[in-house]
């Protein structure tokens, strides 16, 4: 295991490694470039590995508008479960959602090779 927060643990050589699953706990919702961020991410992971995500999602415009989620001036990106549906399919990860605030998406392995 291996930890990496840019404040309490920045240990940049945990960036250049390559894991089975990788986590971020109320994190995604802090960060201003998390398409850059998710695609770093992918990256680091092997075929098959998981990244899991835990963060409050949006589910109407409506509860938006009146949200407490929002008025933490450090939260400046917000995702529903079509956000995550939309960034699987464009990078042909699997995505799941096992309760409220958990996305768990899945890399795809690479194609089998005939024999």
């Amino acid at each position: 295991m291996a930890i990496y927060d840019p404040f309490y643990a920045p240990d940049p050589a945990v960036l250049t490694q390559t894991y089975d699953f990788i986590t971020a706990t109320e994190v995604v919702e802090h960060l201003a470039t998390p398409g850059a961020v998710f695609v770093r991410l992918a990256a680091q992971l092997v075929p098959g590995g998981y990244l899991g995500l835990m963060t409050k999602r949006v589910t109407s415009a409506e509860a938006f508008a009146g949200w407490h989620y929002i008025a933490d001036p450090t939260h400046v990106s917000f995702f529903s479960e079509a956000t995550f549906r939309w960034w699987a399919a464009e990078h042909h990860f699997t995505v799941e959602f096992p309760g409220a605030d958990v996305v768990i998406l899945q890399k795809p392995l690479p194609p089998a090779t005939g024999t």
